[in-house]
């Protein structure tokens, strides 16, 4: 067993992050690049014609695996330095991989590149970890079906592996019965493919970064209400772009800054998308102070300096209609929640169950060993606020944004807090403990790694 101060060590094994209380967060954090839009940038980097170039990229495991998928479809990219460099050819020059690809945890790898796969006539086959193989895929057979693309899946379709057997397809009007920008996405590069025009909706808005990236590469996309059409057979450009830093990684320092009175935080150059960031407003509604600086464009995108002080917050209610604008970021609010005065509800979160886990019921079991009264009923999430927090040992249950907000919340609790399994954290925020060290120097994180030889 070895350890290490503020710092992910090299190396297999399971890892723990050992913390105490902090009685002070403050800092001004670089965040890395946002995780949704760096998966994009790289996939329509591939399906353009030219030499793409993209910095601030994530170069966490899930992008990573996105990468390692375009270059087993043939498509050429180098890194220099800080730029990755993706030469297109379009969707004609993808090839038909030699062996199954393997996106690793990341829905959005295996979902997007489902929709651009469907309209290669070739076959593929797409998988993904222990985690990813229970996650639902009829959401993605069933449009792509209808488009003509051939999907054969575990258990009639409805879990990965995915094989696809891909060609001809003509564009549709699907309506999507969850608002999820994955599913969105897929079928609008499917669409992009496809002969004729498709149509995609949903109950209400997801994140558009898939629409405001097609059209950063010359793509023509419309947006009628919750609606988008795009027409087929259109040609992207390759472009130059910087991703912006991820709102969804910095919620957890901006959070933390925002429950402690006197605590004050900013991410600096991260993305404010009004379909990504609505974290923010429920951190207002709550008695934060929020601040956003130096608003400018980048990729089609907000982007800004995100200032949050802390004050004495009090529970809210956080509706179904708000969730899409924030669902990674339940996590880390139910840990504002717990730290609140009063009841916090959050409704309409029935999508946190078909994540990398079970989110609410994650919720429930892990906060609740510190001491929190927290519950999940159905697709809703109920806290009552202002309990005493006491560390003791909890488990990401393998899911990344369940670590870091496990971890926060031991910056606020009595004694050593335990965080267990915290090695899928590099999905999505490599540094994360070190920038966590940063931010509450007096919580003397430490990292724990059990060789599992």
């Amino acid at each position: 067993m070895t350890d290490s101060q503020g710092a992910t060590p090299a190396g297999g094994g399971v890892r723990s992050w050992v913390l105490g209380g902090s009685r002070r967060i403050a800092g001004s954090l670089r965040i890395p690049g946002d995780k949704s839009i760096s998966h994009r940038a790289l996939i329509l980097g591939a399906l353009a014609h030219g030499e793409t170039e993209v910095r601030g990229w994530l170069r966490g495991a899930d992008c990573r695996a996105t990468l390692t998928a375009l270059a087993a479809l043939g498509v050429p990219v180098s890194e220099t330095g800080e730029a990755l460099r993706i030469a297109g050819g379009g969707p004609e020059a993808l090839q038909e991989p030699p062996d199954v690809l393997d996106a690793g945890n990341s829905g959005t790898t295996l979902r997007l590149l489902a929709g651009v796969l469907a309209g290669r006539p070739f076959f593929s086959v797409l998988t993904g970890d222990a985690s990813l193989r229970r996650r639902p895929m009829r959401r993605v057979v069933e449009p792509l079906s209808a488009m003509g693309a051939t999907l054969w899946g575990r258990a009639g379709g409805r879990f990965p592996p995915l094989a696809i057997r891909g060609g001809a397809l003509s564009g549709i009007r699907w309506r999507s019965p969850v608002a999820s920008a994955q599913v969105k996405s897929l079928i609008l590069l499917a669409g992009l493919q496809a002969q004729g025009e498709t149509l995609v909706s949903e109950p209400v808005l997801s994140r558009d970064h898939t629409e405001r990236m097609l059209a950063a590469f010359g793509g023509r996309v419309r947006r009628e209400g919750t609606a988008v059409r795009i027409a087929g057979g259109q040609q992207l450009r390759a472009t130059r772009l910087t991703v912006p830093g991820d709102l969804s990684s910095a919620a957890f320092f901006l959070t933390a800054a925002a429950v402690r009175p006197g605590g004050e935080v900013a991410a600096r150059g991260v993305g404010v998308n009004p379909t990504r960031s609505g974290i923010l407003g429920v951190l207002e509604r709550m008695g934060a102070e929020v601040r956003c600086e130096g608003m400018r464009q980048e990729a089609g995108e907000e982007v800004a300096d995100v200032i949050v002080r802390g004050r004495r917050l009090r529970g809210t209610d956080i509706g179904a209609a708000e969730i899409p604008a924030l669902v990674d970021e339940i996590p880390i609010l139910a840990v504002a929640g717990m730290l609140a005065d009063g009841e916090t509800r959050i409704k309409g979160a029935g999508e946190l169950r078909v994540k990398e886990v079970d989110r609410l019921a994650a919720l429930e079991g892990e906060f609740g060993k510190l001491g929190a009264a927290i519950r999940a009923e159905g697709d809703c999430l109920v806290i009552q606020g202002g309990r005493p927090l006491k560390g003791t040992e909890v488990s990401s249950r393998g899911d990344h944004r369940m670590a870091m907000s496990l971890a926060v919340a031991g910056l606020f609790a009595a004694g050593e807090t335990t965080v267990h399994g915290v090695e899928c954290v590099e999905t999505s925020f490599p540094g994360f403990a070190s920038a966590l060290c940063d931010a509450a120097p007096d919580c003397l994180l430490r990292e724990v790694v059990m060789s599992d030889a």
